[in-house]
């Protein structure tokens, strides 16, 4: 195998054809939102929500691709390099399945909210569900806390994509020492000479910040639908050519069970009681703001028919590849066979997994180029959507909500949504650069873990006429202090470190945070006054 794997070596000429072809899809991306924005209506509600014009199949695209982001390409692969094949386990098929529940028992039911009441954010429901213009202050900046680390792993994934799969391509200009081993050799840096992710992370913000300046939730809808279609198909073809480089699928098994044989044990270092406690972690789709504000776009109930039948396929086209992958990769590298970029502190960063793979084993540049492209399409699609989502919920939930919407034309709430998702690209963008070391698949499930957390939040205003306003803030609270406390241990005092992941008591965090937040909805509405008849009246029409 070692004639395989090992990366271009210094002097050696590497061809920048896989970077021309991702400038060449960029530019197709900054055309795409030209063009889509041609169709923009000028109105807020066309910026926010595309005047509720989308139909099954791009509805979708939009609501997979922004599902989508780096957690599951670059994260899972990643994942399981470290883990092994129990990744998929964790997430994939939890997520296969509750996803597509929760599209069914709460995405119909919000957009029909949305439809009759005229909501273009999640808080605008919230407030009017539990009766309460303050409640969208407590929950506005805790949503935009979970948001920034899902707006972190998309670029985070960017600077650890861009750069294995450019190395050599630049060595002037980008060029990196030697490392030296401890026997005294050098070898040349894997990264040197790859666009550094300053530079990667910088162009694709610019771009996805290009096209919802002008055209918003359609532009965006518009750029994930073809993006999810790219990536979709360059997973398949990646997998594919990576396992006819290895002699196929059989081959390629079998070099990870010679030397890391672990990788194939569905347990491995995961515990029975762990991989069902991720069972809460898909519930997160049921709160992601991004994801309620696609919803809204649907053109009408029977738009999600598709959605909550080929979501499910869907996933298993894009995670079963990066799973397999990112064990063959694991495989390799026991074997010597693959050199992965080291972490500054030593040991293989696994993020790197995938991009590493991709520019070991694909040798047709152009082939290369168009992979590249799939990985970032996957990316971008999920950071379009949330930059897009905070805009909203800034201009709706803050500024319209303290001085009145009859204050401002539609031009000036437009032109507030698009001020703040600058700022919140530029705060994304230099934070990604400071936390790039970060692992893309933890960052994730922390954020994933706050979504999940308030699921109960969503859940009972939707199906609880007793919930009240006493239980929101309980509920808000509750997973407010938990997740930070949790987070705290983990991130700050490393309460994981020698375990590749933090638990409590053999469980994900998620499950302590999930049941403080139920109690809370739970006993918050018990000890409190209920909802006003109106308010009953108005979301319980048929129980009232």
């Amino acid at each position: 195998m070692n004639d395989i794997i090992f990366l271009a070596s210094a002097g050696e000429p590497v061809t920048r054809t896989p970077l021309y072809v991702l400038m060449v899809y960029m530019g197709l991306l900054l055309a795409l939102g030209i063009l889509s924005s041609r169709f923009f209506r000028g109105t807020s509600k066309d910026y926010f929500v595309a005047s509720q014009s989308i139909g099954p199949f791009m509805l979708l695209m939009s609501v997979f691709g922004t599902t989508m982001t780096g957690f599951a390409l670059v994260g899972s692969s990643g994942k399981a390099f470290s883990q092994g094949i129990g990744t998929y386990g964790l997430m994939a098929s939890w997520s296969g399945l509750l996803h597509s529940a929760v599209f069914f028992a709460i995405g119909i039911k919000l957009w029909s909210f949305g439809k009759k009441y005229g909501y273009v954010t999640q808080i605008q429901f919230f407030r009017d569900r539990f009766d309460s213009k303050q409640l969208g202050y407590l929950l506005f900046p805790i949503l935009v806390l979970l948001i920034i680390p899902y707006l972190l792993v998309g670029l985070i994934s960017v600077m650890k994509v861009v750069q294995p799969i450019t190395s050599g391509m630049f060595p002037d200009t980008f060029g990196l020492p030697d490392k030296v081993l401890p026997n005294g050799k050098s070898i040349p840096h894997p990264l040197s000479g790859g666009v550094p992710g300053w530079l990667s992370g910088l162009i694709v913000s610019t771009v996805v910040l290009f096209y919802v300046f002008f055209g918003g939730v359609r532009s965006a809808v518009w750029a994930n639908t073809f993006q999810t279609v790219v990536f979709m198909i360059t997973g398949v073809v990646a997998f594919y050519m990576i396992a006819d480089k290895l002699g196929g699928v059989a081959s390629a098994a079998e070099i990870v069970k010679n030397h890391a044989p672990d990788k194939l044990i569905r347990e491995g270092s995961i515990g029975n009681w762990h991989f069902f406690s991720y069972l809460l972690i898909p519930l997160s789709v049921g709160m992601f703001p991004h994801l309620f504000q696609h919803w809204l776009t649907a053109k009408n109930a029977k738009s999600f028919r598709l959605t909550v039948i080929a979501h499910p396929i869907c996933i298993a086209i894009v995670w079963v590849p990066c799973i397999l992958i990112g064990i063959w990769a694991a495989g390799l590298y026991a074997a010597g066979d693959l050199r992965i970029p080291p972490l500054p502190g030593g040991g293989p960063n696994a993020n790197a997994a995938l991009a590493t793979m991709v520019r070991s084993l694909v040798e047709n540049p152009l082939l290369s180029g168009l992979l590249m492209s799939g990985i970032l399409a996957a990316i971008m699609s999920s950071l379009d959507s949330q930059f897009v989502c905070l805009g909203t919920m800034f201009t709706n939930d803050v500024v319209v909500a303290a001085v009145g919407k009859e204050k401002y034309s539609d031009r000036q709430l437009i032109f507030l949504s698009r001020a703040f998702i600058v700022v919140i690209v530029l705060v994304s963008y230099f934070m990604a650069l400071y936390l790039q070391g970060s692992s893309v698949f933890s960052l994730g499930v922390w954020c994933f873990s706050g979504f999940a957390a308030l699921f109960p939040l969503v859940f009972a205003a939707v199906y609880w006429k007793r919930a009240s306003l006493g239980g929101a803030v309980g509920c808000i609270l509750a997973t407010l202090v938990s997740w930070c406390y949790f987070f705290y241990q983990d991130i700050f005092l490393d309460a994981g470190a020698g375990h590749g992941e933090y638990l409590v008591q053999g469980v994900m965090p998620v499950t302590f945070v999930f049941l403080a937040s139920a109690a809370g909805m739970i006993l918050g509405s018990l000890l409190t006054a209920p909802p006003s008849k109106e308010t009953i009246k108005k979301f319980f029409p048929t129980l009232s």
